[in-house]
């Protein structure tokens, strides 16, 4: 056990207890804004994994039968118990995660608003009847649990995301295991601890911590598992289904982004310039469907560059839990600043031109990264078709329309997408042929608890949010009565 004074113990949580792994083992967390080692958390093994997987497949037999309404009364009081303690949760979530202050507290806070939104669909969410072709049938379809869930949650935005997998899997019927980011467990641990203080049955949620390829391997491959649902990168999405197809298990992925923003020779370049650089910047750049790449008409590009330079120049970033009015924290973990370091060297070598930053920040310790914009940059390289996920933006210039779509499709992604314009023809033309998930008009890329936030391509299969992300935690079972109405 590490011996550092302040450092946390966590437990896991399986069928309503919170536990050790049974070797002993723990993974370390770290602080990003200060490199140290912050709390410790059980490495649990295969067979633990196992475990909480038939626990939560046997509660779910009892589960399921509660009406939905009864369901979603645990979920109203799991939202007002995470009301109860946002400051708390929200200095977890900026701790191991490294955002700031002010944005953990908007991810409680819209945790709580999400969770009560699934909730209200207890009920609403409902089956059909058909029309039969026979006289005397009814053809009716019930939307059904399927199961145990499997849900793999990513580091960017840990908290939330363990309620876009729980509230609609539990108000449906279903049970599930989670299993957080080895980065950021502790803000889902403390998810836990409130789910059991509202007491919800005993294997319903539970929560396995450990490394990826012991436990993560475990619930992808499980022949238990009905549904794995994972937001991460297209690797992590790729290695899940692999694992999963052995037993043709359903999956449900979030997978990477690299978002175009175009922007038009009629645009309102402030707003456009403020909504991107808000886009970049959020959570240090760390957002799958945040802006990743701008496509600027030639006719406005030096205004518009100058004025994005200037507000990047002037983002503050620094240690969330000491410094107030932050635009920024750190980056995660060392992989992604070592990443993002070598992809704009790389793009430097291949001509790019730095415009501001493109280099760590002068301050230790934490893995903080220079708010950067890059020009001369080619629509093939790795900095234009890679996903960066930090605070980088490559831009470029087009002529036409024309020009602009065509080289926003041209990538492997499919998430998010934006355009800035004044022209009613120039954003309908936009929405209609972008091939993306996503596109927003005016505005910052963030989505709406009720809207479908699904990708194309390499982001992804399936998608979350709205009555559309609950469909994804539903199967269908289609029943054919015939009957003798004229027995008497």
């Amino acid at each position: 056990m590490n011996s550092q004074t302040n450092v946390k113990q966590f437990q896991m949580y399986i069928n309503g207890e919170f536990v050790n792994a049974s070797s002993g083992e723990v993974i370390q967390v770290l602080n990003p804004a200060t490199e140290k080692v912050i709390s410790e958390v059980p490495s649990c093994s295969k067979e633990e994994v196992q475990e909480a997987i038939e626990f939560a497949e046997a509660a779910q037999k009892e589960w399921k039968k509660k009406p939905a309404a009864e369901r979603a009364k645990y979920l109203t009081r799991l939202a007002e118990e995470i009301r109860k303690n946002r400051d708390f949760l929200a200095r977890v979530i900026s701790e191991e995660q490294g955002k700031v202050l002010a944005l953990s507290t908007t991810e409680v806070d819209f945790t709580a608003e999400y969770i009560d939104y699934m909730a209200g669909s207890a009920r609403t969410y409902e089956g059909e009847i058909l029309q039969s072709d026979r006289p005397n049938e009814n053809i009716m379809i019930f939307k059904e649990p399927i199961g145990v869930v499997a849900g793999f949650l990513p580091w960017n935005f840990p908290f939330f995301l363990v309620a876009r997998k729980a509230a609609p899997a539990l108000v449906t019927g279903n049970t599930i295991v989670i299993k957080p980011s080895s980065d950021t467990p502790n803000n889902a641990i403390e998810f836990a601890k409130l789910v059991d203080k509202v007491g919800i049955p005993k294997g319903v949620f539970n929560l396995v911590t450990g490394r990826g390829d012991t436990v993560g391997d475990e619930l992808a491959s499980n022949e238990k598992i009905g549904l794995v649902s994972l937001t991460g990168s297209v690797d992590a999405g790729v290695s899940v289904m692999k694992a999963a197809a052995q037993n043709v298990t359903k999956v449900s992925l979030e997978l990477g982004g690299k978002a175009p923003a175009i922007v038009a020779e009629d645009a309102d370049i402030d707003l456009a310039v403020k909504a991107i650089v808000d886009s970049r910047i959020i959570n240090t750049g760390q957002v799958c469907n945040c802006a990743e790449r701008v496509y600027v008409h030639e006719s406005i590009a030096d205004p518009f560059i100058k004025k994005i330079v200037t507000s990047m120049k002037n983002v503050k970033y620094g240690n969330p839990l000491e410094d107030e009015g932050l635009d920024m924290g750190p980056l995660t973990n060392k992989q992604a600043i070592e990443s993002i370091e070598a992809m704009v060297n790389r793009a430097v070598e291949e001509g790019a031109q730095v415009l501001t930053g493109g280099k760590r920040a002068d301050v230790t310790p934490g893995y903080y990264y220079e708010p950067t914009v890059l020009v001369n940059v080619k629509q093939d390289s790795e900095i234009v078709q890679e996903e960066v996920f930090g605070p980088v933006l490559p831009i470029m210039t087009f002529k036409d329309l024309d020009e602009a779509i065509e080289l926003a499709n041209d990538c492997q992604y499919g998430l998010t997408s934006s355009i800035f314009t004044q022209n009613l023809d120039t954003a309908m033309r936009a929405a209609n042929e972008l091939l993306f998930g996503e596109t927003y008009i005016n505005r910052e890329n963030f989505e709406a608890i009720q809207g479908f936030h699904a990708g194309r391509k390499k982001s992804g299969i399936g998608g979350a949010d709205g009555k559309h992300g609950l469909e994804e935690f539903l199967q269908t079972h289609v029943v054919y009565l015939q009957h003798n109405s004229n027995k008497r």
